[in-house]
C-alpha cells in the first residue's frame, strides 16, 4: 500500500541517511517534489495526500539511485543557474553556483555595450551562453564544445529560454570553430576543465562516477586547456577585449603570469564568496 506524503518523506530521509548521502533531507524533498510535479513547500501543505502506486515506485527508484550517489540534477533532469532552469543529463557537467560569478562579471563588463560579440568556450549545457543571452538582450553569442551530445543539451536550453536565435553553437576544440570571428570578439568566457588529473579519484563519488570526465580533467596541473586557450583568445579578441576564465584553487596566479608574459594587461584574480580563487580576468 502506497504511503502518505509525510510517510514517504520520512522513508526517503532515512534511506539516504543510512546510505551516507550528504543533505539527505533536502535531497529526499527535491526527489519527492519532482515525482509529484510540485514544490518542496507543497509537500508539507499536502502531507496527508496519498501517493499512487506508480509515484511510490518511482520515488523508491530515485532514492535507490541517489543512494548510489547519482547526482540529484541528473535524477530530476534539471538544475537552477542564474535564476533559470537548465536541462541537464550525463552528457554535460552540472552547472555550479560558483560559475555564476563569471556570468555576473561578464554582464557587468558588457553593460555599456549595445551589441557585444561574446564567445563561451566549453559551453556544456549552455548555462553561461544562455544566461548571457537572456540577461543581455543585445548580445551576439557564440558557444563551442567538443561534444555534440553536450551541444544538443545546450540547444535545448537556448530554445527553452527563448534565445536560440541569438546563440550560435559550434562543435570543435576551444576557439577553433569560431576562427572566422578573429579580431571581432568583445569577451571570451571560458569555464574549462581544471581538475588536475591526479585529483580526479579524490572527487566526491557524485562527481567522479557520474559527471563526464572530459568536462573535469584539466591535465597534470589542471591548466592544460587554458594553456592552449590563451594564444587562441589573443587572435580572437579585439584590442581591449576581455578574457574571463574560471580556475581552481592555486591556479589563478599561474594563469595570470602566463597572460602577463603574453602581453595581456589589466590582469586580475576574482575571488568567490568563499574567498577562493574563481575567475581570472585579462584585457587583450
Amino acid at each position: 500500500m502506497a504511503p502518505l506524503v509525510k510517510e514517504a518523506l520520512a522513508y526517503g530521509r532515512q534511506t539516504l541517511r543510512r546510505a551516507g548521502v550528504p543533505e539527505a533531507a533536502v535531497d529526499a524533498e527535491v526527489l519527492l517534489a519532482h515525482v509529484l510535479a510540485t514544490d518542496r513547500l507543497a509537500l508539507y501543505r499536502d502531507e496527508r495526500r496519498a501517493l499512487s502506486p506508480r509515484e511510490w515506485s518511482l520515488f523508491r527508484d530515485l532514492l535507490a539511485r541517489r543512494a548510489r550517489r547519482e547526482p540529484v540534477a541528473y535524477l530530476t533532469g534539471r538544475k537552477e543557474f542564474m535564476g533559470l532552469t537548465f536541462a541537464v543529463n550525463r552528457a554535460v557537467l552540472i552547472p555550479r553556483p560558483e560559475t555564476e560569478l563569471l556570468v555576473e562579471r561578464a554582464l557587468a563588463l558588457l553593460a555599456d555595450r549595445e551589441a557585444p560579440v561574446v564567445v563561451d568556450v566549453g559551453t556544456g549545457c549552455g548555462a553561461v551562453a544562455v544566461s548571457l543571452a537572456y540577461y543581455h538582450c543585445g548580445a551576439e553569442i557564440y558557444a563551442t564544445d567538443i561534444s555534440e551530445a553536450a551541444l544538443a543539451v545546450a540547444r535545448e536550453n537556448a530554445a527553452r529560454h527563448g534565445v536560440a536565435h541569438r546563440v550560435s553553437f559550434y562543435c570543435g576544440d576551444l576557439l577553433a570553430p569560431v576562427a572566422f570571428l578573429a579580431g571581432r570578439v568583445d569577451l571570451v568566457a571560458a569555464n574549462l576543465p581544471y581538475v588536475p588529473s591526479a585529483e580526479l579519484a579524490r572527487l566526491p563519488p557524485d562527481v567522479r562516477n557520474y559527471e563526464p570526465r572530459a568536462a573535469l580533467d584539466g591535465g597534470p596541473d589542471g591548466l592544460a586547456l587554458h594553456r592552449r586557450l590563451v594564444p587562441q583568445a589573443t587572435r580572437t579578441l579585439r584590442t581591449g577585449g576581455v578574457l574571463l576564465a574560471e580556475v581552481g584553487p592555486g591556479q589563478g596566479g599561474v594563469l595570470a603570469e602566463w597572460l602577463a608574459a603574453a602581453g595581456w594587461r589589466g590582469t586580475r584574480l576574482i575571488l568567490d564568496y568563499g574567498g577562493r580563487e574563481r575567475v581570472v580576468e585579462a584585457v587583450r
